[in-house]
Order: structure tokens, then C-alpha cells, then sequence
């Protein structure tokens, strides 16, 4: 049997209209409101657009954040921080600002 009649191990079949040819819900350049809903390896944050994953650094799982998108692969995007939404973050035993006396 040749491997090489078909391609061989590997090779992509058809003209181009497989998984990378979907267009992307989102853009290089463009600002989205986003949950980070999980955590990478590498330990960033990972949001999903539509389905669509956006690795965004220095965030943390639940928190609701605007991304600007920085870079868009044939399967995932990745953003930066611009903004970050919730105030979840600060601890709940913070000062009111009150002062008993």
C-alpha cells in the first residue's frame, strides 16, 4: 500500500474548506466584554467567544473583563487586559471608609 497516493499521515484533504475556514467571530484590533471561564497550562485566563477560545494573560477564572484581541490563529485568539468589569476581586473584609469612636 503507498501512503503517498493519499497524502500520506497527516495530510489535509479537500481544497481548503475544512476546520480553519470558518470565519471568526472576532478581530484583531476589536474590544470584547468576556468571563474568563477557565484556566490554561500556562495559567491564563480563557474566555470563549462564541465558542471561539481567546487566551487572555494575567486574569483568573470568573472575572468579567473587556479584551482587546491581539492575535488570531486558525483555532484560538489572544487578547489583553483593557479593562476589568467586576469589582469581585476586592476582598470582602475591606474597609467602608467607617471609623468607630
Amino acid at each position: 500500500m503507498s501512503f503517498g497516493q493519499r497524502g500520506g499521515y497527516g495530510g489535509r484533504r479537500g481544497s481548503g474548506t475544512g476546520f480553519g475556514s470558518f470565519k471568526k467571530p472576532v478581530e484583531v484590533g476589536k474590544e470584547y466584554d468576556v468571563t474568563i471561564s477557565d484556566t490554561s497550562r500556562r495559567g491564563e485566563g480563557i474566555a470563549r467567544i462564541e465558542g471561539f477560545v481567546v487566551f487572555v494573560p494575567g486574569t483568573k477564572n470568573g472575572q468579567k473583563v473587556r479584551i482587546r484581541v491581539t492575535q488570531v490563529s486558525e483555532r484560538f485568539a489572544s487578547g489583553q487586559v483593557v479593562q476589568i468589569s467586576d469589582k469581585a476581586a476586592a476582598p470582602a473584609s475591606e474597609p467602608t471608609g467607617k471609623t468607630s469612636s
